[in-house]
């Protein structure tokens, strides 16, 4: 199966992920059509249905339930769960190789990571960074315009999903800068909007020059050539 070349929005609770994804799907960017794949959001959907979602089963819905409230990651073995769900939405937007999907809250981790390199193909990296301070100030002022109706916002459980982040979701960085993506950095400040997330993010990519292209493998296309000459080179020592 062909892998869904993708966008990763990296950063701690309250960062602007989630206005920051919307924006991209509405407006895209550089002239790619984008996708946002709001993994937190579409886990409470499946948590708040009267009946599972195509694909997912009563247990499947019983366990999201109980993640959602102990505010816990999906583990390894639960993995299949958000493989599911990932690939009903990319089947759902019919969505084509020069698109890009915009993934949020998946993966969490580089477990994760590993096994959503199965289904696409992280490109890109766009860490959100800030400090706690800064994430519970927008959290409070509802900066991103996303946190009014969220119950999980309470101060243990933001303070968990911070330590989780720090511990688990920031080592994804590393993981992706290791496996050749362009990782890019935007400081986030107390009140940032979406907006302005946005502006930031297409200077940026402007600066670096960065233009999605989808190659063909094995075509006769000359950096794709050379890519897999290198490769193959590097992992002949080891044989």
């Amino acid at each position: 199966m062909q892998r869904q070349p993708a966008i990763l929005l990296l950063g701690p609770t309250g960062s602007g992920k989630t206005p920051l994804g919307d924006l991209l799907e509405r407006r895209g960017l550089r002239g790619a059509r984008c996708a946002h794949f709001d993994f937190g959001s579409r886990l409470r959907a499946v948590a708040a249905a009267a009946d599972p979602p195509e694909g997912l089963t009563a247990a499947d819905v019983a366990l999201v339930r109980g993640l959602l409230r102990d505010h816990a990651l999906l583990e390894d073995e639960h993995f299949p769960i958000a493989e599911t769900m990932l690939r009903a939405f990319i089947a759902e937007r019919r969505l084509a190789a020069a698109d890009r999907l915009v993934l949020n809250g998946l993966p969490r981790h580089v477990a994760q990571a590993e096994r959503v390199a199965e289904t696409v193909d992280v490109t890109t990296v766009i860490h959100l960074a800030c400090t706690d301070a800064v994430v519970l100030e927008r959290i409070r002022t509802n900066a991103g315009g996303d946190r009014a109706e969220r119950d999980d916002d309470d101060p243990s459980a933001v303070r968990k999903k911070l330590a989780d982040f720090a511990r688990r979701g920031a080592p994804l960085l590393d993981h992706y800068r290791a496996r050749g993506a362009a990782v890019r950095e935007i400081r986030v400040g107390p009140a940032d909007t979406p907006e302005d997330l946005w502006r930031r993010l297409d200077e940026l990519l402007a600066q670096h020059r960065v233009r999605f292209t989808h190659v063909r493998g094995h075509a006769g296309h000359p950096e794709n050539e050379r890519c897999d000459t290198l490769a193959v080179a590097a992992y002949q020592k080891y044989l």
